[in-house]
């Protein structure tokens, strides 16, 4: 009899030893019908309590044998059957559901009484006793531990075990009335508001709202739905929760410049640059100086913010696509120097006559961009852009978060419904492949390029890519090679806390294009509707100055701003050597700082040796009225071949009084954005001297840009 025990226990084990052998790991990943990832989809064995969800790349792992039918659901999506074979690797594609619900009550899989899934607490439960709301969970369900704390306002411990015991840090996801809040919220939420609670578990609440509701969910409605809708401050107020201002932790990253020092034309003839329209700088100095923090040194690009501003230079007269006015007055922050301002005024062409549009709207859907100030307000900014569209033009739409894929393929500018569809229904999740999206989006404007129109990728993105092409350097060369296919870029930022404007710039630099930093709609609609014909269309580009400084007028020079668009004198009349370009009834604002001959300065201490080889040779005659000559060299915008233009700059100076309102705003722009800097090289810092000057340039502001500026001087007085 005993054997006989001893042989039936080892067929049991052998029977659980192969079963254990056939089973294996199963991986793979879900997405939707245009190959961008799902996260959080439920995973399940049919007919077992075996499961899982994907992670926020759409992967997944599972435990299985051959035959098993593993189903995948998702809200919104129609449920998934896939039978288990010998192969390791299922990916799965999801079809959106073709019915739109109006209302979901979600109570988890199986009836709502069931210990397992969900567990209600009702208003007559409620009525026998008056536990606060943590207390009321204490015993409602299988796996839930409750260690009430003795002080009223600190939360509770939550924990919710299901099939494996849960480390003592790791909390459930509370969602009230529909919004995420955090415990200290629930500790201090009236019982008697309560309607019902449920506790999810396992895949009834990852299936419902993913990953982050790993440890489980306790979901709690209230009578008449009070904190429906509203934000977390605004359930803290209702609460009287005072939450402490924390420092916040950043991970923002700049490029390092040091700014120009002072040159002289006998050692340094020629000054060359590249124009640069781009007014990121500003706005994103605006968000830190309106959120009451520290603007980073390394953020202020000095001509962004001068940029930023519209001012009233004449139209061109002749064929050339913009006009070059040039002013010379006092120096409001050295007193004894001069300062050039040199102002380009793009042609104004009308809507009606600019060519047709190939626009692809690249579009980043990672898990950085899941925040209010991002993916919603890109969605948001889109739409503006899409207001503006003609039938003529077409956009399509390329995402990329763990893979890049086209959610919209190219669709006519007046099927605007469809489009504005396309940008709704996008959703954040996943790593980041910028480089996957790249190619892409350009392998789509190729494809649809329209000679003699405008193709252009528009990039939205906090610039933080991680995954593929990450570094500068990876990006800058990538870019570069799809520049040649003549396909333009417009570079729109989002967010804070991880935002990488150094990619950004880089990408707008290298890649015939342009770059705005968008803090929130009203800029979204600067820049994408009233600004939309300079940001969208090229009238000329790789923009080149050069100018050539009379030594017998001109000690020393120096270039304000432009740090990173300097070019080799050789440049200038290099064609293969990229450079900015100029929208429609566009303006471009460069401003120098001249010490004049004969002026002694503390900031010419170190000047160079006389030249031996090469001396500069000064005409005191037949240039000495002369200031500088500046030449001007531009590409039509499917050009390939360089235009020149030249002017004479007298030596007339104004005195500051007298000056134009355009040349004080845009030099106490200036002097803001050296102070910010906290630049060496100005001896005046005051605010107030910043402020009366931007005072007095304040004209032709009828969208108020400019008052904005004055009131951003005043709010950053007390910490600069």
């Amino acid at each position: 009899m005993k054997s006989l025990k001893l042989i039936s226990s080892a067929i049991t084990m052998l029977i659980c030893f192969v079963s254990m052998a056939q089973e294996r790991t199963i991986k793979g990943t879900v997405s939707d019908n245009s190959s961008v990832a799902l996260p959080g989809v439920s995973v399940t064995i049919k007919k077992t309590k075996t499961g899982t969800s994907t992670d926020f790349d759409g992967k997944y792992s599972i435990r299985a044998q051959k035959g098993d039918i593993l189903i995948f659901s998702y809200i919104g999506f129609n449920t998934e059957t896939v039978v288990v074979n010998d192969k390791d690797l299922i990916n799965v594609k999801m079809k959106e559901a073709s019915q739109n619900l109006n209302e979901v009550v979600v109570v988890g899989y199986g009836t709502s009484n069931s210990e397992y899934t969900t567990q209600n607490y009702t208003r007559s439960e409620r009525k026998k006793d008056k536990k606060s709301v943590t207390e009321m969970l204490q015993g409602r369900t299988s796996g839930l531990q409750v260690q009430t704390n003795t002080q009223y306002v600190a939360p509770s411990n939550i924990k919710i075990h299901g099939s494996q015991s849960l480390p003592s840090q790791n909390e459930p996801l509370y969602v009230l009335d529909g919004v995420p809040v955090k415990s200290q919220q629930i500790a201090r939420i009236n019982p008697n508001d309560i309607q019902d609670m449920k506790v999810l578990k396992e895949t009834s609440a990852t299936s419902i709202y993913g990953s982050r509701a790993a440890n489980g969910a306790i979901i709690i409605a209230t009578k008449n739905n009070i904190y429906k809708n509203l934000t977390e401050q605004e359930i803290n107020k209702k609460l009287n929760i005072t939450v402490p201002v924390q420092p916040e932790v950043t991970n923002e990253d700049y490029d390092t410049f040091t700014e120009n020092a002072f040159e002289s034309p006998k050692a340094a003839p020629l000054s060359t640059f590249s124009i640069d329209f781009d007014n990121a700088s500003y706005t994103n100095i605006r968000r830190f100086i309106n959120n009451g923090q520290a603007v980073p040194k390394d953020a202020v690009r000095v001509e962004e913010m001068i940029n930023f501003f519209k001012y009233t230079y004449p139209q061109p007269k002749d064929k050339d696509p913009f006009s070059i006015n040039t002013e010379l007055s006092e120096s409001p922050w050295n007193p004894e120097n001069k300062i050039l301002r040199i102002g380009l005024q793009g042609k104004n062409i009308p809507t009606e006559n600019l060519p047709a549009s190939n626009l692809v709207f690249l579009v980043d859907v990672s898990g950085s961009m899941n925040s209010t100030n991002k993916l919603p307000l890109l969605k948001q900014s889109m739409k503006i852009l899409v207001n503006e569209l003609r039938s003529k033009d077409k956009v399509a739409i390329v995402v990329y978060a763990g893979a890049a894929g086209l959610v919209l393929p190219p669709t006519s500018g007046d099927e605007k419904e469809t489009i504005i569809k396309a940008l709704d229904h996008l959703s954040a999740g996943g790593s980041t492949a910028g480089g996957a999206g790249i190619e892409l989006a350009y392998k789509v404007a190729v494809e649809n390029f329209i000679k003699g129109g405008n193709n252009r990728v528009v990039l939205a993105t906090d610039g933080d890519f991680n995954v593929g092409s990450s570094s500068n350097a990876d990006m800058e060369t990538l870019i570069e090679q799809k520049r040649k296919t003549g396909v333009f870029l417009t570079c729109l930022g989002y967010g804070m806390g991880n935002y990488k404007d150094s990619k950004m710039e880089t990408l707008a630099d290298k890649g015939n294009g342009n770059y705005a930093y968008i803090d929130n709609i009203q800029e979204a609609n600067r820049f994408l509707s009233k600004e939309f014909k300079g940001s969208m269309f090229a009238i000329a580009k790789d923009v080149k100055i050069q100018i050539e400084f009379n030594p017998k007028q001109v000690q020393a020079y120096r270039l304000i701003g432009y740090e990173n668009r300097k070019l080799r004198a050789e440049d200038f009349k290099n064609d293969a050597i990229d450079a900015g370009e100029l929208g429609s009834n566009h303006t471009v604002t460069a401003l120098y700082e001249i010490i004049p001959a004969g002026v002694k300065s503390d900031y010419l201490n170190h000047q160079p040796d006389a030249l031996k080889y090469t001396p500069v040779e000064e005409n005191t005659t037949k240039y000495s009225t002369e200031l500088a000559t500046i030449k001007f060299r531009y590409k039509k915008p499917d050009g390939d071949k360089s235009i020149e233009m030249v002017a004479i700059i007298e030596n007339k100076t104004i005195s500051l009084e007298s000056s134009s309102t355009d040349f004080k705003f845009s030099t106490a722009v200036a002097w803001f954005g050296l102070k910010l800097r906290d630049s060496k090289l100005i001896t005046n810092k005051s605010s107030d001297a910043i402020l009366k000057l931007a005072k007095q340039g304040v004209a032709n502001d009828t969208d108020g840009y400019k008052a904005e500026f004055i009131r951003l001087i005043e709010g950053a007085k007390l910490a600069y």
